[in-house]
Order: structure tokens, then sequence, then C-alpha cells
């Protein structure tokens, strides 16, 4: 893109929308990802309205200029990186609850509502929305969709997807597509909302969306386990999942991670434990005897210690510990390659004991927390980075996590997605078939390769 080039995209365009300021274009050059580089981007617009995202791609389409569609840059695959010459097309601006409707349980937002602003304001109707990720206070629903992203409630509710009903979705053309439906079931046509959910902006750019609410649910209690052995929690998963329970929370935490939280919060953990639970139950009256199903299994399989909440403040407090894990980790003062890896929850214990391995063979650490109720684990490799040799074993140890999960029979990504940082996994995980299919469905919406290439699918 040449100066021309900018000049005619703000021709196109409410004042406003477009700049070339280097400071603000270099501020929204990349998401949080690792080992992700990002490029020189020619223009930044912040669209507000479907009719500014339509002619900034019918401009981009015609003039052949890739397009780099951004929520709240929290994503941590390169999906949000910029591109030489690119347009940053940010949906920040585009922020509006257009639609609580309490009768049918359902709610229609623009892209750039926060996840947590949207949990509260359901939450005054006296609904609820379950999909939480780590970062539902910085990150947006459009970027959510984006991803799939799911979060701590997954095991019970599940993710972003299964509370899309629909979609207002701008191709690459500039056309403005809708999907889906707000009905509680339809199965007219292809389901082009699964589609585009999880495609992570490389089939089109997500202007509106849909969702499905739930009634809220009762007070979580809450309880916590603590293991001198990693499997031993890992078994407690699977046997409590296995006795037919769904608790609303399944969290693990190992050894490193508990005391990077314990650094930034005395929680008054005892110490010496290779790794924790914290379940929740939002059963109502039923909660206790969920909890003490819990507390039964885990002191089966070799629990030390096991403390059941006895109030829902008092569970807030254990679950503290669990949402500072991102922030705990941080304050490590490394360089953090935070990983993705989803496998069959009968592959837990194989799982958390193999990244012990990976972090002596490799000489770097690596801590683990995650949904543990669904098989998602986040390893994060932590290392530094003025040590070349350090950041290569990091790069190694992270392609033998990616490797581990899918001997595992999992997958490279449970909900950050693939971005940049997994797209050459991804052509290992999915066979020749699959790899073929998925891009003739990328030429078919996008002949042009504009809607941020060089994501998600190896290859050309």
């Amino acid at each position: 893109m040449t100066t021309t080039d900018v000049a005619a995209l703000r021709e196109l365009l409410p004042e406003g929308r477009v700049f070339d300021d280097p400071d603000v274009l270099a501020a929204h050059s990349r998401d949080r990802a690792t080992f992700c580089p990002s490029g020189t981007p020619a223009a930044l617009v912040r669209a507000r309205s479907t009719e500014d995202v339509s002619a900034v791609l019918r401009w981009a389409n015609d003039n052949r200029v890739p397009v780099v569609p951004q929520g709240a840059r929290s994503g941590l695959s390169g999906a949000a990186n910029a591109l030489d010459g690119s347009v940053l097309l940010s949906l920040e601006k585009m922020d509006a609850i257009v639609e609580i409707d309490p009768d049918e349980q359902v709610a229609v937002v623009q892209p750039g509502v926060i996840n947590g602003d949207l949990a509260a304001a359901v939450a005054e109707k006296g609904l609820f929305y379950p999909p939480d990720p780590g970062s539902r206070g910085i990150s947006t629903i459009g970027g959510n969709v984006s991803t799939n992203a799911g979060g701590m409630c997954c095991v019970k509710y599940g993710v972003t997807g299964d509370f899309v009903r629909g979609l207002e979705v701008v191709l690459a053309d500039g056309s403005v597509m809708r999907t889906g439906r707000r009905t509680a079931k339809g199965v007219a046509g292809y389901d082009l909302t699964r589609l585009v959910v999880g495609a992570e902006g490389t089939l089109g750019v997500v202007t509106e969306v849909t969702v499905a609410l739930r009634p809220a649910s009762a007070q979580p209690l809450t309880a916590v386990a603590f293991f001198p052995e990693v499997a031993q929690a890992a078994r407690t998963v699977t046997g409590f999942l296995a006795a037919g329970h769904r608790p609303s929370v399944l969290e693990f935490m190992d050894a490193s991670s508990v005391a990077a939280v314990q650094q930034i919060a005395d929680l008054g953990f005892p110490e010496g434990m290779a790794g924790m639970l914290l379940v929740q139950s939002d059963i109502g009256e039923a909660a206790p005897a969920q909890l003490a199903a819990f507390e039964e299994v885990a002191s089966a399989t070799g629990a030390a210690e096991v403390v059941v909440s006895d109030s829902a403040a008092e569970g807030e407090l254990l679950m503290q510990a669990r949402r500072l894990v991102g922030d705990a980790h941080e304050k490590l003062g490394k360089a953090l390659l935070i990983d993705d890896v989803c496998v069959p929850r009968r592959n837990l214990e194989e799982m958390v004991t193999g990244l012990n391995r990976i972090e002596a063979e490799h000489r770097v650490q690596v801590l683990c927390a995650g949904h543990a109720g669904d098989g998602n684990m986040h390893p994060v490799v932590a290392f530094d980075e003025s040590d070349p040799d350090e950041t290569a074993r990091a790069r190694q140890a992270f392609d033998a996590i990616m490797a581990l999960g899918l001997s595992l029979g999992g997958t490279i990504t449970g909900e950050h997605g693939v971005g940049q940082l997994k797209r050459e996994w991804l052509g290992r995980e999915l066979d020749q078939a699959g790899l073929r299919t998925s891009h003739a469905i990328k030429r078919a919406l996008d002949p042009n390769d504009i809607l941020n290439p060089t994501r998600v699918l190896p290859g050309g």
C-alpha cells in the first residue's frame, strides 16, 4: 500500500476511521503470542459499523491488499499480528449490546463487546452467558468467536460455538451474509455459522453475533484438593466424571503454578504438593452432595488434603487461585510460551506426567494449569529470551508438547486457535483430505486471499 492507497481508503470511510501514524500502527501490530513475527501495516481502520467493514473489504479485495481483523489483541497464537502492507481492521469500537431478549433467552451483540460486560449485562436480567475464558475481562465476543474460546465453565456448559445461534459476516468481496437463526433448533442448509466460528478471520469478518443464554445458575459451592503426585489428580478427574458427576468447574494447577500464585497472594495452601484440583458445583441444594462425592474420589486416589467450602464467599477465595495463574506466570520475570493442548480425559495422566519429562529433557521450566474437566491443558514454557540456547530449547519443548498431545489422541489447540504459531502443526493433525477440503473452502470464500493470509492453514 502507498500513501495514495491510504488516502483512497480514507475517502471511502467517514472521518476518523483510518489511521497511519507509525506509533499507532506499532501499538496495534501484534497480539500476545510468542515466536510469532509481526510486519509493518500500512493503515489501521477503526470500524464502527457493518458498512465500514464492507467498504474496507470491498476495496481491499479489488486492490489485493491483505486485511488482518483485530479485537482486543489478547490472542495467544499470532492471528492478529500485522502483515507488511496490510490493513489492520479493528472491531473494538463496534461494542454495542444490541438486544437482550429474556423471553427467548438470546442476546445480540457487536463483536467488540467485552465478554465480562455481556455476562454482567445478562446477569442483571436473571440470565447467564457461560463461556468464560481467562481473559473474559479484556477479550471480545468477536475474538471469542474467532477462536471458539472456552473457559472454566466448559466442562458443564460447552464452548463459545455451543452458544452462537447466528452471525452477521462480511465476506472478502464486501458482501454481507447472515448465518444461523434465533430459534433453538434449525437444520436448514449447511451450518455456515459453525464454519465461521473458529476460523480466525480467514473466511469472513464477524460484525454481529446472536448468542444463546441460560437461566442464572445457583450460587456455586467450591472444593479444592491437594495431591502429592500429579497422576493422582488426573485419576481423580477421570474417576469423578466417570461416576456421572458434571461440576460447573473442574480445574488443575501444578506445583509450579501454585507456587507462582502464592508469590502474589498468600492463600495458605499446603507446601510440597505436586498438583491441585479445584471444583465447583452450581446445582443448588444438591451441590454439597456432589462436592462430598468429589472429596471421596480424591481421598481414594491419594489426596493429602481436601477442603470443601462452607459458603459461596469462601469458595470465591479458593477460585481466586485459579484466576491469578496468568498474572502469576507473568510475574516470573521470564518470556512465556503459552500452550493449549486438549487430550481425551483418559489420557490426562500421561499428558501431565509427560510435561515433567519434557521439562527435564529440554531444561526449561514448564508450568501447567488448565481445564482438567475437558482435558484442555495450558502448559507454559518459561524461558530467558536473552539466552539464545535456552530460547531454542523452549521452542523444542513447545514442539515436544504438541507432539505429545497428538500422540495421546488429542488436538493442538482447544481454544486459543492456530494462528501463525501452530499452522504447521495443523498439517500434522489433519489428514490430506481434510487439508484439501479446508483449502478449497478458503479459496471459495476468499479467492484473492486477502483475509488474514498466512494464518491457520499450512501451505498454499
